[in-house]
């Protein structure tokens, strides 16, 4: 059988209202031209969606990872949606275009791309999870807790498909490097670097046999730009049920409204809080940030879904604590922990600032 391809791709193209949800036109727009291509056989299938302010492109084809076709195809659909932004007077319009031309892979351009290559099984459901106001680094601890928490993944312990444990394989974005590590015998020196994920970020995860489990998008918008023009908004792709976790075991890790970097500017830590699509639509601060969940079910690479995975009241006391851990830190303004540590703000304001009166700090007297 020949293998499936299944890829996210997405951009800020244009906000409204602000940066806060997607406007239907650029939807409409997107889904006119997957057509065409579709009915080109440029791609299988596809659905598109929004997070926030962001164009999610989920389409399915046979022409693997890092195709120049498909990733042209991506980079057209958002340079031509945003020039409807433009005349729509969209907030930010092609903001994540950080190109003036299509250079042969999209990746390095501004857009976030999560890809994976596989041959479908005999019932194949996979899980797309698209995040708004927040970084690449934000599924380093649902990744960690889907494929190698006992206490989430009760697999790990009581599945004979799952007992080995997977494989993690982590990119350092600044210096553009990677790592792979076994769990659970290196699990530990999984969680020196995946604890912090400024830096270190879970690129993907395989069973013991090779065969992808999850992947996510790693791009970082200001290390590309060196500049600060929007926060990375990532998507990540995981496989569900027989060698990998169950679709119940993926989503448990979104019950714990950890802390990820983003929220307003960019700059602030929040808790990244589940919800249904239609509640995707980030205003308090331009936050909390937000994570959806769309389950598809795969059949011949065609798309058998959305099913709206966090569209259940059992994510409801996910929201009311992600609204009080909100609250608290709002509190704190522009104190750290709330606003992210100076190191994280170098695409910011603060070095002009800092450039500004570097002439008026003293020495200490002795």
């Amino acid at each position: 059988m020949t293998k499936i391809t299944f890829s996210v791709i997405k951009a800020d193209v244009g906000g409204f209202v602000g940066h806060s949800s997607m406007h239907k036109s650029l939807m409409e727009k997107a889904e006119e031209l997957l057509e065409a291509a579709q009915a080109q056989g440029l791609i299988v299938d596809f659905h598109v969606t929004s997070c926030g302010d962001d164009l999610e492109l989920i389409m399915t084809h046979r022409r693997g990872v890092d195709n120049e076709e498909i990733h042209r195809l991506a980079w057209d659909i958002f340079a031509i949606c945003t020039e409807v932004a433009r005349q729509l007077k969209l907030y930010g319009a092609g903001q994540d275009l950080l190109a003036d031309a299509f250079s042969g892979n999209i990746k390095g351009m501004g857009p976030g791309v999560a890809e994976m290559e596989f041959e479908e099984r005999k019932a194949e459901p996979v899980i797309v999870f698209m995040a708004d106001k927040t970084s690449a680094g934000a599924w380093n601890l649902p990744l960690y807790k889907m494929f190698a928490d006992p206490f989430n993944t009760a697999g790990l312990v009581i599945a004979p498909t799952m007992h080995a444990g997977f494989r993690f394989e982590v990119h350092d974005v600044k210096e553009h490097k990677r790592v792979f590590f076994s769990c659970p015998e290196e699990l530990y020196d999984l969680l020196v670097f995946i604890g912090a994920p400024s830096r270190y970020a879970v690129k993907a995860v395989y069973a013991k046999d090779g065969e992808i489990a999850a992947v996510s998008s790693t791009q970082r918008l200001a290390l590309i730009a060196g500049r600060y023009v929007g926060k990375d908004d990532p998507v990540c792709v995981v496989r569900c049920q027989g060698q990998f976790p169950a679709v119940g075991e993926v989503l448990e890790p979104f019950t714990m409204a950890h802390l990820v970097e983003g929220w307003m500017r960019g700059s602030h830590h929040g808790p990244l809080m589940p919800v249904p699509i239609h509640e995707a639509t980030p205003s308090r601060f331009d936050g909390p940030p937000r994570v959806i969940a769309l389950g598809f079910q795969l059949a011949d690479g065609h798309l058998i879904g959305p099913r709206d995975m966090f569209a259940d009241p059992s994510f409801d006391e996910a929201r009311r604590r992600c609204n009080f851990i909100a609250d608290y830190l709002r509190g704190q303004g522009p104190f750290e922990p709330h606003r992210l540590p100076m190191d994280e703000m170098e695409y910011t304001t603060l070095p002009q600032v800092m450039e500004r009166l570097k002439e008026r700090w003293e020495d200490l007297p002795e």
